[in-house]
């Protein structure tokens, strides 16, 4: 059915600044606050507006966290079409702006959801064991920062600072630490008890594993970046989201700098990843050999590297798509 209205939604913690165009011209803009009642008053005039259908309309919105909660509930549950897009691929395509406040924002989301609608991608809600399952590893990256805080400064001060001092120090922050501690093993644990419990991500989270040099952080992250592997299944896909795969930056003649990956890119995952390939190289196998080889031959250690994160990603997802675990004897038959 073709789309007829395009309402663009700039999200903000207190307020929702709409803006709906048909293609030609913007016909509505308002402003509500960022809760249910609000929505309503919105949508209720929206509604309103000569010939609108809600089958014939698309509603764009930044991705905002939680902030976008409440329209993403209430939008879905009236079969409201939802497009879910990053804030840095519409300020891109916008080319040179001058001037940014809340309502030119709504504006600017609706003229690109017009200009691209060849291009859009609807929204559907992840299950819910997924959407708890991001939130305690959401929870769990919040511990391990506050943890690292606290406890690094100390660590690093140890050599340079009176010994009594850095006693007194440590005993100072230890209950904090401790109660950190027991906060990160809780989350583990009802996490493992989340993926457990549900058969069908129990069954990708054995998948995912059995990959030598990927760990439960890991997979965990895996799954909820790629909703259980339906936004992202091809493994290029996943190491470029990933920030792992490499691009090359050429114009005719002129080369601008060596290949290299780009910087935009799920951090939390390419860390992840990281300390995956550096687990795989301090083991005897295919990797550590392929890594000490290249490594032999010249080449960059982190570029090396870099290649040992890239065959994770393709072994993570090749296990998903045959539907068995990783089999590190598994020899390849020739014909």
């Amino acid at each position: 059915m073709t789309t007829r209205f395009y309402i663009g939604v700039d999200v903000s913690k207190a307020t929702l600044d709409w803006a709906v165009t048909d293609g030609k011209t913007i016909i509505l803009q308002t402003q509500t606050v960022n809760s249910e009642v609000g929505i309503k008053l919105a949508l209720k005039v929206i509604k309103a507006l000569p010939d609108f259908i809600i089958s014939e309309s698309v509603c764009c919105l930044e991705h905002t966290g939680v902030y976008c909660t409440h329209l993403l509930s209430s939008l879905y549950k009236i079969h409201l079409p939802l497009w879910l897009e990053s804030s840095l691929q519409i300020k891109k395509a916008g080319g040179l702006q001058r001037g940014k406040n809340d309502a030119i924002n709504a504006v600017r989301i609706a003229e690109y959801a017009f200009r691209f609608r060849d291009k859009i991608r609807l929204w559907q809600p992840p299950r819910p064991v997924l959407q708890k399952l991001a939130s305690l590893s959401g929870l769990r990256q919040r511990l391990l920062l506050v943890r690292q805080q606290l406890q690094q400064p100390i660590n690093e001060q140890q050599r340079f600072i009176d010994p009594v001092l850095q006693r007194q120090l440590i005993k100072s922050c230890q209950a904090s630490l401790n109660a950190i501690n027991t906060d990160l093993k809780n989350a583990d644990k009802q996490i493992q008890e989340l993926i457990q419990a549900d058969d069908y991500l129990r069954e990708l989270f054995d998948l995912v594993t059995s990959v030598p040099g990927v760990g439960n952080a890991t997979a965990t992250e895996v799954l909820i970046a790629t909703e259980e592997f339906k936004t992202i299944s091809d493994a290029k896909k996943l190491a470029c989201h990933a920030g792992v795969a490499p691009f090359e930056y050429r114009s005719g003649s002129s080369i601008r700098g060596k290949t290299r990956v780009n910087e935009h890119a799920r951090k939390r995952l390419k860390s992840l990843f990281h300390l995956g390939a550096m687990s795989a190289i301090c083991v005897k196998g295919e990797l550590q050999d392929y890594y000490q080889r290249k490594v032999g031959e010249g080449k960059n250690k982190m570029l090396v590297l870099n290649s040992v994160r890239n065959k994770l990603i393709h072994r993570v997802c090749s296990v998903v798509h045959r539907g068995q675990k990783y089999d590190k004897n598994y020899t390849p038959t020739l014909a």
